[in-house]
């Protein structure tokens, strides 16, 4: 695989580190890094592959005269907004972690396991779908490829590392006693029904990126999806129950083969031993765990699963990087 040159947007956040991680872990062919942050994080040092960088400040200049292929972005939906285009109009190729060109219908909204041939129909910036919504992506595919789903329902419990440093700031000060100053409620010892703001129909806008990332993402906008996400107070890791019913009949044990067969799927299912996913078992994993699979007998051809994944890593830096070597692999950089 070629080297790279590559540039990194909110290289000093919660998900930006992980960024980090991940492609050292990966051993992504990076020729030459480029760092770059808030003013207030300016300056700072970082070291990756055993070497120290500098960050530099986000400017609108900073990708003017560098060559640069990839730009991985995970700063937030307003810099994602300016910055992405400036990147793009340099003949950078964008990976975005932000929310904002998810809907767009010029940026493929991509999960590599599940719509990898989507990333060649990029005008220069591809989107990395919502953390909940990749984890759901990659055990959904293979059942709605051989079953046909005709309606999801998504139960979340989601860790507060999806709210950044100030989600997990919440809940250390509030299981010693100390008022929440980020969440509407107290997290700790508690579970909040409110992720994201809340939209005119009733639901949250996390709520509805699931719902419309899901049908994006299977390019099917006949299918039914509804949600509810909860913010529980764990450190990392979302968890997901998953309700679906298909169009055609099922055998259980093949429909497990299926899942199993999966990259990127581990499936845990041993309910008589206690062996289920669970949040503290899949921190720091980058695949998406699968357990407590069994039939929905309230209605034909239903199942219920249950879905444990890493938010920071699969969820964002890893689904990323994992685009950015599909990008290598098409040969689009």
């Amino acid at each position: 695989m070629k080297k790279v040159n590559v540039a990194l947007v909110g290289a000093t956040g919660m998900v930006g580190r992980t960024f980090l991680k991940v492609l050292q872990e990966r051993q992504f062919p990076i020729e030459n890094l480029y760092l770059f942050s808030s003013a207030k994080s300016a300056g700072s040092h970082v070291t990756f592959n055993g070497k120290d960088y500098i960050v530099e400040e986000l400017k609108e200049d900073v990708f003017n005269n560098r060559d640069i292929q990839i730009a991985l972005f995970s700063a937030g939906g307003e810099i994602s907004k300016k910055y992405a285009p400036i990147a793009a109009s340099n003949g950078i190729i964008v990976v975005d972690n932000s929310s904002y060109w998810r809907m767009d219908p010029d940026v493929p909204l991509v999960v590599p396991e599940v719509n990898p041939e989507a990333v060649k129909n990029h005008n220069g910036i591809i989107a990395n779908p919502n953390c909940s919504t990749i984890q759901a992506m990659v055990p959904l595919k293979p059942l709605h490829d051989k079953y046909k789903i005709k309606r999801i329902v998504y139960s979340t419990y989601q860790a507060v590392s999806g709210s950044g440093v100030k989600g997990v700031k919440d809940l250390e000060g509030g299981v010693l006693g100390d008022p929440n100053n980020f969440y509407p409620h107290p997290i700790a010892f508690n579970c909040l029904p409110h992720i994201d703001v809340f939209t005119d129909n009733g639901y949250t806008k996390e709520e509805m990126k699931m719902v419309n990332e899901t049908m994006k993402i299977f390019n099917d906008y006949e299918l039914k999806v509804t949600a509810t996400t909860v913010r529980v107070p764990v450190k990392n890791c979302h968890s997901e129950s998953i309700n679906i019913e298909f169009e055609e009949a099922f055998d259980l044990s093949h429909l497990v083969d299926a899942l199993e067969s999966m990259p990127g799927i581990v499936v845990v299912d041993e309910p008589s031993n206690n062996e289920y996913p669970t949040a503290i078992d899949c921190t720091g994993k980058d695949e998406v765990y699968v357990g407590r699979i069994r039939r929905d007998f309230s209605v034909d051809n239903g199942i219920n699963i249950w879905v444990v994944a890493d938010n920071i890593r699969k969820g964002a830096a890893t689904n990323a990087v994992q685009i950015a070597e599909l990008l290598l692999s098409y040969d689009l950089v």
